[in-house]
């Protein structure tokens, strides 16, 4: 979903002019970001809690020439999900996957990709 779909949604629901969705949209965008680069934690129930994360310097390298970097250190925006929009998103509960046994055909095995041992 794209911010104009949000503005579409907000639109529908009442008897709104676009560009009153928009407004709508926008501050609240505004009210998210202007407390998180206060330090301020928005919690919204049923929905999730948005805060800041302090990530410490570190020595980081450049991918295209491989020379070391000085990263500095730095906040960045966390999401944490509540556990009403967890379970909506997972209704039957989180199930991990368990890896599926490769079966090893015996008798026909391609001598470019050997099974692993």
């Amino acid at each position: 979903m794209t911010k104009a779909d949000l503005v579409d949604k907000v639109t529908a629901l009442g008897d709104l002019t676009r560009r009153d969705g928009e407004v709508i949209v926008d501050t609240l965008f505004d009210a998210v970001i202007g407390a998180l680069k206060t330090g301020d934690k928005i919690e919204i129930r049923g929905f999730g809690s948005f805060r800041t994360r302090q990530r410490n310097a570190r020595t980081g390298r450049n991918p295209k020439t491989g020379a070391k970097v000085d990263v500095p250190a730095k906040r960045v925006p966390f999401f944490k999900p509540s556990k009403e929009l967890r379970d909506s998103v997972n209704p039957n509960g989180a199930v991990k996957s368990k890896p599926i046994a490769k079966k090893v055909d015996k008798e026909h095995i391609d001598p470019h990709h050997p099974p692993a041992m």
